[in-house]
């Protein structure tokens, strides 16, 4: 295994790790600790989505640098193209949605529909999940590259 291929493999699969132990274990979590209330948890949300979606930019580059160096088989290729449509579209169209409902729950507004999940949160989740199986695929398949 070359170098852009080990740079590549272990971008995805800590990429994969942040995205599982956030997005599907933290977040879930902190609405049902002690003491924290729906704009504590949105402000904590933010925050941390925000730096997720940072590391994940950064963690895009250095697969995608890797890929450039390695030149993996296409199928690898076209896994980690879905994990960046996805993490772009959530980026591009997705978050600022959220962002803009979190700022109406925060100014005292119900966002639509109160503590309920709105669907655009909805639509978040469905990409994070398509982002974990894209980036599993293209780790796996970088592996056996």
């Amino acid at each position: 295994m070359n170098a852009g291929v080990s740079a590549a493999v272990a971008a995805v699969f800590v990429w994969l790790g942040m995205v599982l132990a956030i997005s599907f274990l933290e977040a879930p979590l902190k609405f049902r600790a002690p003491g924290v209330t729906l704009p504590i948890g949105l402000g904590i949300g933010r925050l941390v989505f925000r730096a997720l979606n940072g590391c994940e930019a950064v963690l895009a580059a250095v697969v995608l640098v890797g890929m450039i160096v390695a030149r993996p088989s296409t199928a690898a290729i076209v896994a980690f193209g879905v994990a960046l449509g996805a993490l772009v579209i959530q980026l591009a169209a997705v978050r600022p949605a959220l962002v803009r409902r979190s700022n109406t729950v925060l100014a005292g507004g119900s966002g639509g529909s109160g503590r309920s999940r709105s669907r655009i949160h909805y639509a978040y989740v469905g990409l994070e999940a398509v982002k974990v199986l894209a980036l599993l695929a293209t780790g796996i398949l970088l592996l056996t590259w």
